[in-house]
Protein backbone atom coordinates (compact mmCIF):
# COMPACT_ATOMS: atom_id res chain seq x y z
CA UNK A 1 0.00 0.00 0.00
CA UNK A 2 1.26 3.41 -0.97
CA UNK A 3 -0.18 6.65 0.46
CA UNK A 4 -0.05 10.06 -1.24
CA UNK A 5 -1.48 13.42 -0.17
CA UNK A 6 -0.32 15.17 -3.35
CA UNK A 7 -1.90 14.35 -6.70
CA UNK A 8 1.35 15.26 -8.47
CA UNK A 9 3.29 12.66 -6.48
CA UNK A 10 0.52 10.10 -6.90
CA UNK A 11 0.40 10.54 -10.68
CA UNK A 12 4.15 9.93 -10.88
CA UNK A 13 3.65 6.54 -9.21
CA UNK A 14 0.88 5.30 -11.53
CA UNK A 15 1.76 2.78 -14.18
CA UNK A 16 -0.01 3.90 -17.33
CA UNK A 17 -0.32 0.30 -18.49
CA UNK A 18 -3.59 -1.48 -17.71
CA UNK A 19 -6.89 -0.50 -16.10
CA UNK A 20 -7.20 1.94 -13.18
CA UNK A 21 -10.04 1.50 -10.68
CA UNK A 22 -11.11 4.27 -8.29
CA UNK A 23 -12.97 3.89 -5.00
CA UNK A 24 -13.89 7.40 -3.78
CA UNK A 25 -14.63 7.60 -0.03
CA UNK A 26 -14.95 10.16 2.73
CA UNK A 27 -13.13 7.93 5.20
CA UNK A 28 -14.45 6.36 8.41
CA UNK A 29 -14.16 3.14 6.43
CA UNK A 30 -16.30 0.06 7.09
CA UNK A 31 -16.89 -3.31 5.42
CA UNK A 32 -19.04 -1.68 2.75
CA UNK A 33 -16.08 0.39 1.57
CA UNK A 34 -13.78 -2.62 1.76
CA UNK A 35 -16.16 -4.63 -0.46
CA UNK A 36 -15.79 -1.91 -3.12
CA UNK A 37 -12.00 -2.15 -2.86
CA UNK A 38 -12.13 -5.95 -3.25
CA UNK A 39 -14.34 -5.67 -6.33
CA UNK A 40 -12.07 -3.02 -7.84
CA UNK A 41 -8.99 -5.20 -7.27
CA UNK A 42 -10.61 -8.08 -9.18
CA UNK A 43 -11.30 -5.98 -12.25
CA UNK A 44 -8.37 -3.55 -12.51
CA UNK A 45 -4.58 -3.57 -12.70
CA UNK A 46 -4.25 -0.64 -10.29
CA UNK A 47 -6.69 0.60 -7.64
CA UNK A 48 -6.80 4.03 -6.04
CA UNK A 49 -8.80 4.60 -2.84
CA UNK A 50 -9.41 8.28 -2.16
CA UNK A 51 -10.15 9.49 1.37
CA UNK A 52 -11.43 13.05 1.35
CA UNK A 53 -14.23 14.71 3.32
CA UNK A 54 -15.62 17.09 0.73
CA UNK A 55 -16.83 20.35 2.33
CA UNK A 56 -18.89 21.52 -0.65
CA UNK A 57 -21.42 18.67 -0.39
CA UNK A 58 -22.42 19.58 3.18
CA UNK A 59 -25.26 22.08 3.31
CA UNK A 60 -25.09 21.95 7.12
CA UNK A 61 -21.86 23.13 8.76
CA UNK A 62 -22.64 21.23 11.95
CA UNK A 63 -23.00 18.02 9.93
CA UNK A 64 -19.57 18.62 8.38
CA UNK A 65 -18.09 19.28 11.81
CA UNK A 66 -19.64 16.10 13.27
CA UNK A 67 -18.67 13.82 10.38
CA UNK A 68 -16.43 11.05 11.77
CA UNK A 69 -12.71 11.31 10.99
CA UNK A 70 -9.90 8.87 11.78
CA UNK A 71 -7.32 8.57 9.02
CA UNK A 72 -5.06 6.28 11.08
CA UNK A 73 -7.84 3.70 11.53
CA UNK A 74 -8.75 4.00 7.87
CA UNK A 75 -5.19 3.28 6.76
CA UNK A 76 -5.02 0.34 9.16
CA UNK A 77 -8.14 -1.18 7.58
CA UNK A 78 -6.59 -0.81 4.14
CA UNK A 79 -3.17 -2.15 5.10
CA UNK A 80 -3.88 -5.72 4.00
CA UNK A 81 -4.56 -4.54 0.45
CA UNK A 82 -0.93 -4.54 -0.65
CA UNK A 83 -1.46 -3.36 -4.21
CA UNK A 84 -3.62 -0.28 -3.67
CA UNK A 85 -2.75 3.40 -3.77
CA UNK A 86 -4.40 5.61 -1.14
CA UNK A 87 -5.00 9.27 -1.99
CA UNK A 88 -5.55 11.56 1.03
CA UNK A 89 -5.64 15.06 -0.46
CA UNK A 90 -5.90 18.37 1.33
CA UNK A 91 -8.55 20.91 0.32
CA UNK A 92 -5.90 22.81 -1.66
CA UNK A 93 -4.98 19.69 -3.61
CA UNK A 94 -8.58 19.37 -4.82
CA UNK A 95 -9.87 22.94 -4.94
CA UNK A 96 -8.26 26.15 -6.12
CA UNK A 97 -11.39 27.85 -4.77
CA UNK A 98 -13.72 26.17 -2.28
CA UNK A 99 -16.92 26.35 -4.33
CA UNK A 100 -19.05 23.83 -6.17
CA UNK A 101 -20.10 24.04 -9.80
CA UNK A 102 -23.73 24.47 -10.77
CA UNK A 103 -24.88 21.45 -12.78
CA UNK A 104 -28.12 20.81 -14.62
CA UNK A 105 -29.38 17.32 -13.84
CA UNK A 106 -32.97 18.09 -14.89
CA UNK A 107 -35.14 17.11 -11.90
CA UNK A 108 -32.86 14.37 -10.56
CA UNK A 109 -31.20 16.64 -8.00
CA UNK A 110 -34.48 18.26 -6.91
CA UNK A 111 -36.21 15.25 -5.33
CA UNK A 112 -35.55 13.31 -2.11
CA UNK A 113 -31.95 14.05 -1.06
CA UNK A 114 -31.86 17.05 -3.36
CA UNK A 115 -35.01 18.45 -1.79
CA UNK A 116 -33.84 18.08 1.79
CA UNK A 117 -30.15 18.84 1.19
CA UNK A 118 -30.11 21.72 -1.32
CA UNK A 119 -26.78 22.07 -3.11
CA UNK A 120 -25.60 18.65 -1.91
CA UNK A 121 -25.42 17.03 -5.33
CA UNK A 122 -23.63 19.99 -6.90
CA UNK A 123 -20.93 19.44 -4.27
CA UNK A 124 -20.83 15.69 -4.91
CA UNK A 125 -20.64 16.13 -8.68
CA UNK A 126 -17.94 18.79 -8.36
CA UNK A 127 -15.57 16.65 -6.30
CA UNK A 128 -16.23 13.52 -8.37
CA UNK A 129 -15.54 15.39 -11.60
CA UNK A 130 -12.29 16.72 -10.08
CA UNK A 131 -11.22 13.22 -8.99
CA UNK A 132 -12.00 11.82 -12.43
CA UNK A 133 -10.09 14.65 -14.11
CA UNK A 134 -7.03 14.27 -11.86
CA UNK A 135 -6.84 10.47 -11.64
CA UNK A 136 -8.38 9.44 -14.98
CA UNK A 137 -9.77 6.07 -13.82
CA UNK A 138 -11.22 3.53 -16.23
CA UNK A 139 -13.70 2.28 -13.62
CA UNK A 140 -15.16 3.89 -10.50
CA UNK A 141 -17.05 2.08 -7.74
CA UNK A 142 -19.95 3.41 -5.65
CA UNK A 143 -22.32 1.76 -3.18
CA UNK A 144 -26.05 1.46 -3.89
CA UNK A 145 -26.95 2.66 -0.39
CA UNK A 146 -26.52 6.16 -1.80
CA UNK A 147 -28.58 5.22 -4.85
CA UNK A 148 -29.61 8.73 -5.85
CA UNK A 149 -25.97 9.82 -5.65
CA UNK A 150 -25.05 6.88 -7.89
CA UNK A 151 -27.59 8.05 -10.48
CA UNK A 152 -26.27 11.62 -10.25
CA UNK A 153 -22.75 10.37 -11.01
CA UNK A 154 -23.98 8.26 -13.93
CA UNK A 155 -25.77 11.34 -15.30
CA UNK A 156 -22.62 13.44 -14.75
CA UNK A 157 -20.51 11.02 -16.78
CA UNK A 158 -23.01 10.96 -19.67
CA UNK A 159 -23.56 14.72 -19.55
CA UNK A 160 -19.82 15.50 -19.71
CA UNK A 161 -19.02 12.49 -21.93
CA UNK A 162 -16.36 11.25 -19.51
CA UNK A 163 -14.58 8.01 -20.37
CA UNK A 164 -15.10 6.19 -17.09
CA UNK A 165 -17.38 3.25 -16.26
CA UNK A 166 -19.55 3.75 -13.17
CA UNK A 167 -20.11 0.52 -11.28
CA UNK A 168 -22.81 0.33 -8.61
CA UNK A 169 -22.24 -2.21 -5.85
CA UNK A 170 -24.81 -3.85 -3.60
CA UNK A 171 -25.40 -2.37 -0.15
CA UNK A 172 -23.55 -4.17 2.64
CA UNK A 173 -25.51 -4.65 5.86
CA UNK A 174 -24.84 -5.79 9.40
CA UNK A 175 -26.46 -8.92 10.82
CA UNK A 176 -29.52 -6.94 11.85
CA UNK A 177 -30.04 -5.57 8.32
CA UNK A 178 -28.76 -2.05 9.03
CA UNK A 179 -27.02 -0.59 5.97
CA UNK A 180 -23.39 0.05 6.83
CA UNK A 181 -22.63 3.77 7.02
CA UNK A 182 -19.87 5.94 8.41
CA UNK A 183 -22.56 7.67 10.45
CA UNK A 184 -23.60 4.50 12.28
CA UNK A 185 -20.83 5.02 14.84
CA UNK A 186 -22.51 8.26 15.90
CA UNK A 187 -25.49 6.32 17.31
CA UNK A 188 -25.88 4.81 20.76
CA UNK A 189 -26.64 1.11 21.21
CA UNK A 190 -30.31 1.91 21.82
CA UNK A 191 -30.50 4.13 18.74
CA UNK A 192 -28.96 1.39 16.59
CA UNK A 193 -31.77 -0.89 17.75
CA UNK A 194 -34.30 1.51 16.24
CA UNK A 195 -32.13 1.96 13.13
CA UNK A 196 -32.23 -1.77 12.42
CA UNK A 197 -36.01 -1.56 12.11
CA UNK A 198 -35.62 0.58 8.96
CA UNK A 199 -34.61 -2.28 6.67
CA UNK A 200 -37.30 -4.57 8.10
CA UNK A 201 -39.84 -1.85 7.44
CA UNK A 202 -38.68 -1.45 3.83
CA UNK A 203 -39.33 -5.13 3.17
CA UNK A 204 -42.75 -4.93 4.81
CA UNK A 205 -43.51 -1.95 2.55
CA UNK A 206 -42.35 -3.96 -0.47
CA UNK A 207 -44.93 -6.66 0.34
CA UNK A 208 -47.67 -3.99 0.53
CA UNK A 209 -46.82 -2.54 -2.89
CA UNK A 210 -49.19 -4.74 -4.91
CA UNK A 211 -52.17 -4.10 -2.62
CA UNK A 212 -51.89 -0.48 -1.43
CA UNK A 213 -51.22 2.95 -2.92
CA UNK A 214 -47.92 4.71 -2.27
CA UNK A 215 -49.69 7.19 -0.01
CA UNK A 216 -51.29 4.39 2.04
CA UNK A 217 -47.93 2.65 2.38
CA UNK A 218 -46.29 5.94 3.39
CA UNK A 219 -48.85 6.47 6.15
CA UNK A 220 -48.33 2.95 7.49
CA UNK A 221 -44.54 3.41 7.41
CA UNK A 222 -44.80 6.76 9.19
CA UNK A 223 -47.06 5.25 11.84
CA UNK A 224 -44.62 2.39 12.50
CA UNK A 225 -41.58 4.66 12.62
CA UNK A 226 -43.29 7.11 14.95
CA UNK A 227 -43.83 4.26 17.39
CA UNK A 228 -40.03 3.94 17.76
CA UNK A 229 -38.42 5.97 20.51
CA UNK A 230 -35.57 7.56 18.57
CA UNK A 231 -36.84 7.66 14.98
CA UNK A 232 -38.33 10.53 12.96
CA UNK A 233 -39.24 10.06 9.28
CA UNK A 234 -37.97 12.66 6.81
CA UNK A 235 -39.19 11.12 3.56
CA UNK A 236 -40.49 7.84 2.15
CA UNK A 237 -40.81 7.40 -1.61
CA UNK A 238 -41.45 4.65 -4.16
CA UNK A 239 -40.06 5.85 -7.46
CA UNK A 240 -37.89 5.20 -10.52
CA UNK A 241 -35.17 7.87 -10.60
CA UNK A 242 -34.49 7.22 -14.26
CA UNK A 243 -37.47 9.34 -15.24
CA UNK A 244 -35.96 12.50 -13.73
CA UNK A 245 -33.03 12.92 -16.14
CA UNK A 246 -32.57 12.68 -19.89
CA UNK A 247 -29.15 11.16 -19.16
CA UNK A 248 -30.66 8.08 -17.52
CA UNK A 249 -33.03 5.27 -18.49
CA UNK A 250 -35.77 3.96 -16.23
CA UNK A 251 -34.71 0.64 -14.68
CA UNK A 252 -37.40 -0.15 -12.13
CA UNK A 253 -38.94 1.29 -9.02
CA UNK A 254 -37.17 1.30 -5.65
CA UNK A 255 -38.28 2.16 -2.13
CA UNK A 256 -36.35 5.05 -0.59
CA UNK A 257 -36.32 6.26 2.98
CA UNK A 258 -34.55 8.93 5.00
CA UNK A 259 -35.01 9.36 8.72
CA UNK A 260 -33.38 10.75 11.81
CA UNK A 261 -32.29 8.41 14.56
CA UNK A 262 -31.65 10.82 17.39
CA UNK A 263 -29.21 13.33 15.86
CA UNK A 264 -28.03 10.96 13.12
CA UNK A 265 -29.55 11.06 9.64
CA UNK A 266 -29.76 7.72 7.81
CA UNK A 267 -30.88 6.75 4.31
CA UNK A 268 -31.65 3.37 2.78
CA UNK A 269 -33.33 1.84 -0.25
CA UNK A 270 -34.27 -1.51 -1.78
CA UNK A 271 -35.54 -2.50 -5.25
CA UNK A 272 -39.21 -3.39 -5.65
CA UNK A 273 -38.32 -6.43 -7.78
Amino acid sequence: MRVFSSNKELLKSINNQGLIGLVPTMGSLHDGHLSLVKKALKNNDQVIVSIYINPTQFNNKEDLKAYPRNIDKDLEKLRDFKKIIVYTPSDNDIYSKMTSKDYDFDELDKVMEGKYRPGHFNGVATVVEKLFTILKPNNAYFGEKDFQQLQIIKALVKKLKLSVNIIGCETVRDRGGLALSSRNNLMSKEEKGDAREINKLLYRAKKMFSSYSVEEIRERVKEELNSLKYCELEYFEIDDLGKYSKFLTEDGKRIFIACWIGKTRLIDNIPIK
